[in-house]
């Protein structure tokens, strides 16, 4: 069975990068993929700084997030776009779980592994921008991204209110097919 660790980029509670990332989910689990959501606001990292990690050691809640990375062989993330990038909250999860350390090598946690990609904004472009970095970054750490990804655009218009259930079935399709493709590459 494929394991696919769920993690939005997004700290907030409810975030639309939250909601599209569980339709996808469903379309892995669909697919016959073993799905685990993160959240990250279960392991709350220091701004990385090995000045600080050499001083004081790594980070506890970074080895447990870099664990969790080891344990999954794919990826689905969904993240919002910050000023044309990634959020700086979930960039720095990165940074933590990508340095070597006692237990891992650098890019242990993520080489070979495969991901699909998503964003969601209100806004026309959908967070495209997001995705052109957030691809960059894992394929520098090793990471199989695949080729097909999805900006939601307007995605505040395909949902009633703070729902969870969308009421766009394009969007949706496309969602759960980029789950289940997922599953499917790495079998």
């Amino acid at each position: 069975m494929v394991k696919v660790l769920a993690l939005t980029g997004s700290y907030r509670k409810n975030s639309y990068n939250t909601r599209v990332l569980s339709i996808a989910v469903e379309g892995a689990r669909e697919a016959g993929g073993e799905v685990t959501l993160l959240d990250l606001n279960d392991y709350p990292m220091p701004i990385f700084n090995a000045d600080e990690v050499e001083t004081n050691g790594f980070d506890a809640a970074a080895y447990r997030f870099q664990d969790v990375l080891n344990e999954h062989s794919a990826f689905l993330i969904a993240s919002p776009e910050y000023n044309g990038s990634l959020p700086g909250g979930f960039k720095n999860a990165i940074d933590w779980a990508s340095r070597a350390n006692d237990r891992y090598k650098m890019y242990e946690v993520f080489r070979g592994k495969t991901a699909a990609i998503i964003t969601a904004s209100p806004g026309q472009f959908g967070g495209l921008r997001c995705l052109r970095d957030l691809r960059g970054v894992l394929t520098i750490m090793g990471v199989n991204v695949l080729p097909s990804e999805i900006a939601v655009t307007f995605v505040g218009q395909k949902f009633d209110g703070d729902g969870t259930v969308i009421n766009d079935d394009k969007t949706k399709k496309l969602l759960e097919n980029i789950g289940a493709l997922l599953v499917g590459a790495v079998k």
